[in-house]
């Protein structure tokens, strides 16, 4: 995460789904599967929809905060054959049982948040309008850098020579 305030925020509401687990463990599983282009009007964790084996939540409210030094990783997303963005949920120890941890464009910050012992992170389809708002930050905040590769000081062979010896007392 960056110290430097985001230039653009764009507001998404979280869906997430919860599936009878096949475990003796666990008795269910739970994984975001898609990211809404705005903020609905609805309560956090309104069951959407119902299966015989699946139930449908809108998890809450979000944001995708986005850096002008991050712009390169953006793009990359965005002309990747699916662009997505990263949701990562953390366990809660009441009802619900997940909160909103992150919810981030940056694929770099994205493979972060899976670090082991963070809760749960998915790539889910980045909406059309998430794209459009981020391709017209990466056309006004882009700076093309070119990479130039550091030319190292040479060695001084004598500075790992011994020294004179050193007289005992």
């Amino acid at each position: 995460m960056n110290v430097i305030a985001p230039l653009v925020r764009i507001p998404v509401g979280v869906i997430v789904e919860r599936c009878k687990a096949s475990s003796q463990w666990s008795e269910f599983t739970w994984r975001p599967t898609a990211v809404l282009g705005g903020v609905p009007d609805a309560d956090p964790w309104t069951q959407l929809a119902s299966e015989e084996e699946a139930v449908t939540f809108y998890a809450g409210a979000a944001e995708i905060e986005l850096y002008r030094t991050e712009t390169e990783n953006y793009r990359d997303n965005l002309v990747s054959a699916a662009p997505s963005v990263w949701v990562a949920l953390l366990s809660n120890a009441g009802d619900p049982p997940y909160k909103i941890a992150a919810v981030t464009a940056d694929p770099a910050e994205g493979e972060a948040l899976t670090e082991p012992g963070q809760g749960i992170v998915e790539a889910v389809p980045m909406p059309t309008s998430v794209r459009e708002t981020i391709a017209s930050f990466i056309s006004e905040h882009h700076v093309e850098r070119t990479f130039e590769k550091r030319k190292r000081n040479r060695a001084d062979p004598e500075a790992l020579a011994r020294g004179p010896a050193i007289k005992e007392r």
